[in-house]
């Protein structure tokens, strides 16, 4: 079994990476996608125990300007032909950000893992796929946020390859996108995967 999260490491908060404006590569200064893997459950005298996750894999760390500060898991992954598909959210820094205040854009990228391998990326949006530009996501409890919790495969249409992506506008209410599988990945995507594992 495998788990995305993002474990937070003191000094990873977008309030404090913001602070330093130096170009970064990928390092582990920032809040990433991490995978990690239990060992499927085991039958002690007749009682079914699930392992403990001890296999810990930096999947995607911060490497666009549009998610420089932080990126995080957003949807379930969901098994298409180019391997599991992940919606995630990034966050960069608004321009204009006075001394002290910093205020922050959440967007959406898309990554397609292996569907063998999950901890290698085989593709991942050099660009948002989805970015608040409506009022009621640059308006809310929390502005320019769109982010992405939940897909769902319009199998009812008879559109495998069509997809319905819900996300939170502004915290403050629920969106949803129509995301279209191309027949082949892009050739533009960023293929980088961080080095780290515990």
């Amino acid at each position: 079994m495998a788990l995305l999260h993002r474990p937070l490491f003191p000094g990873t908060r977008p309030e404090e990476t913001a602070r330093h404006h130096v170009r970064r590569s990928v390092d582990s200064d920032h809040e990433s996608i991490w995978i990690s893997y239990c060992p499927m459950p085991v039958n002690i005298a007749g009682i079914q125990h699930l392992g403990l996750f001890n296999s810990h894999h930096r999947l995607a760390a911060p490497v666009a300007p549009w998610a420089r500060l932080k990126v995080g898991a957003g949807t379930p992954p969901i098994m298409t032909p180019h391997g599991w598909l992940v919606i995630y959210h990034g966050v960069s820094e608004l321009a204009g950000t006075e001394a002290g205040v910093h205020h922050l854009c959440y967007s959406a990228g898309v990554m397609v893992l292996s569907a063998q391998y999950p901890q290698q990326i085989r593709y991942r949006s050099a660009q948002p796929i989805l970015t608040p530009t409506l009022s009621q996501e640059r308006s809310g409890t929390v502005n320019n946020v769109v982010f992405p919790t939940g897909i769902d495969r319009r199998q009812d249409l008879n559109l495998p390859d069509r997809f319905d992506v819900y996300y939170g506008m502004a915290d403050n209410s629920i969106g949803v996108t129509r995301l279209d599988l191309p027949p082949s990945l892009p050739a533009d995507g960023v293929g980088a995967q961080p080095a780290g594992k515990i």
